[in-house]
């Protein structure tokens, strides 16, 4: 079975407060909560194709509500991204973000009940760890007995040691670029740490990862980067037990932020150990420099590995019209024998979304892309809460401007997913046609992809080289692939630019041997999407003249042919 990840915010997806203040609180704005993921949402996203959820914003982190009359340490603004904070800035990683609980005392309980909610509808659980920094104001006030905060013990004379959680800064003192509202509310800390985006200035700015402090693995950054693994560092070994831990909870897997930020020995070692004691763990990395990618599959022991700079990037091009559909072909062969354990999306929380007017506007005109990402590889493939509805993230929120991106940072209330929440019924009553259309879209392709063995184990055949000197075929704008496995076999064709095209696609000799397919034998095939699109061809007209079709703009068709 392929895997499809569908990535949410909890503090998103149930938030039906439709005040939407600006830089708003959670009074004002509210807060999606675990309970508000219900039976009946799970049951629609699995009956989606999704075969794992990404719960993003688990962990506790840093955020502007105050909850110390539930024992937990209050925190300094100054030093904080957003009402509602990053959550990527960990304030406690034993706990879970009390912002999404409806009993505040019993959130650990409530994010449990979550896991089998999940479980019970299909899928698995994925959530974020976050290795190379934690809040500023970090306390565990969850820990389990006998765990030592981060930097508790470490030697604040030195500016590295690999006993050390930190790195120092020595006589300094911390400066945000951000002013506190007065000098009781500010956050000291002498000697100041390195900040988390490897930030060596006491001071850093407001672009760098201010609210963050960089986590010791045993580098010495003042030092050519030198390593220091023998004996194990106390970070690493903190790490494990809290991986662990998640795992114990049900997690089935985690998705590691910049993880190429943390030496790759580390997670030689800790995917290791966590795989003795739950050899079905899953663990993705966020990794974006590509000569990174092949020592974090066969050396790290990753399952699947971002591929933003690869095809991502690659696409993105071609859907703005800024690169031809042929260029696609690089991008793939650059890491061709690790493209079943890449995985492949056109939004995350990162990434702008396809509809935003940053983007392409439409998410009609991203559609390409998308089949393109969810059929090419038996590799894993993502989607972003509201993707699937055309969701275009261009509202203001509050630290997050209008960019493009739905925030992380706000106290906020996405009106696509609202409409599609309170629909209890979940049958589109309050989305319009336009969004169930392409939710239906999404349904039926990741469905397919999911379930049809050619795609997520079968052989993939591009078609691309034996058509880029047709002159009835465009390279600059159709990209052609097979994806088959026995007797299945799948004609990809996709159509990347607004305009219907008229192609006479060939297909080679060698395509048909590889497929174990006759050449004198007669063949006809239908899109699963648009079943006007109608084929039939003997094998040896096809590998001569071509098959001829007509593709609708945007089109993405899959033809299943029929092979006695």
């Amino acid at each position: 079975m392929k895997t499809i990840i569908y990535q949410v915010f909890p503090r998103l997806l149930g938030n039906t407060n439709s005040t939407n203040k600006k830089s708003g609180t959670i009074e004002e704005n509210g807060c999606g909560k675990f309970n508000e993921i219900s039976d009946n949402a799970l049951a629609e996203i699995r009956d989606l194709g999704v075969s794992h959820m990404w719960y993003t914003g688990i962990i506790e982190h840093a955020s502007t509500t105050d909850y110390s009359k539930y024992g937990i340490i209050k925190d300094f603004n100054h030093v904080i991204k957003g009402k509602a904070g990053s959550p990527y800035a960990i304030k406690d990683y034993y706990d879970v973000a009390p912002d999404l609980a409806e009993d505040v005392p019993n959130r650990m309980k409530e994010f449990e009940a979550l896991v089998e909610r999940t479980h019970q509808a299909g899928m698995k659980v994925i959530i974020d760890f976050v290795p190379n920094h934690l809040a500023r104001h970090y306390q565990s006030d969850a820990k389990p007995k006998g765990v030592v905060d981060f930097g508790v013990d470490d030697d604040r004379s030195v500016a590295f040691s690999s006993k050390n959680n930190f790195y120092y800064l020595l006589d300094t003192h911390f400066v945000s670029p951000v002013k506190a509202n007065s000098a009781a509310e500010t956050w000291q800390e002498k000697p100041a740490r390195v900040t988390g985006n490897d930030c060596l200035n006491p001071a850093p700015g407001i672009h760098d990862w201010y609210e963050t402090v960089k986590l010791n693995y045993g580098v010495d950054l003042f030092d050519h980067g030198k390593w220091h693994f023998d004996p194990i560092p106390d970070t690493w070994l903190k790490m494990k037990e809290i991986l662990l831990y998640w795992s114990s909870k049900g997690v089935d897997g985690f998705r590691c932020d910049m993880a190429e930020m943390v030496p790759l020995d580390f997670w030689k070692w800790v995917i290791k150990e966590v795989k003795k004691v739950y050899p079905q763990s899953c663990f993705i990395a966020e990794v974006y420099q590509p000569d990174l990618y092949h020592p974090f599959i066969n050396e790290a022991g990753f399952d699947w590995l971002y591929d933003k700079v690869g095809v991502y990037d690659q696409l993105r091009a071609v859907i703005e019209g800024k690169a031809g559909a042929y260029t696609l072909n690089g991008a793939l062969t650059r890491n061709e024998k690790l493209n079943g354990q890449m995985l492949y999306f056109m939004e995350n929380h990162d990434e702008q979304r396809i509809a935003s007017d940053f983007f392409a506007g439409d998410a009609t005109k991203g559609w390409p892309g998308v089949v393109f990402s969810a059929a090419v590889s038996s590799g894993a493939f993502m989607i972003y809460a509201g993707q699937e509805l055309g969701e275009k993230g261009m509202e203001e929120e509050g630290f997050s401007g209008r960019d493009g991106r739905t925030t992380i940072f706000d106290y906020w209330s996405v009106d696509i997913l609202r409409r599609w929440v309170n629909d209890k019924r979940f049958d589109g009553g309050e989305l319009t046609s336009e969004e169930v259309a392409l939710r239906e879209r999404y349904k039926r392709l990741l469905n397919l992809v999911q379930s049809e063995n050619a795609f997520y184990e079968g052989g993939f055949y591009d078609l691309l080289w034996y058509n880029k000197d047709n002159p009835h075929f465009d390279p600059d704008s159709v990209y052609p692939f097979l994806r088959y496995k026995g007797s299945v076999v799948f004609i990809v064709v996709i159509n990347f630019s607004g305009v219907s095209r008229d192609i006479k696609l060939k297909i080679p000799e060698h395509a048909f041997d590889v497929m174990n397919l006759k050449t004198d034998g007669y063949y006809k095939g239908k899109d699963v999407f648009d079943t006007r699109l109608k084929i039939q061809f003997p094998g040896r007209v096809a590998t001569v003249g071509g098959v001829g079709m007509r593709l609708t703009g945007y089109a993405g068709a899959i033809i299943r042919l029929a092979i006695k």
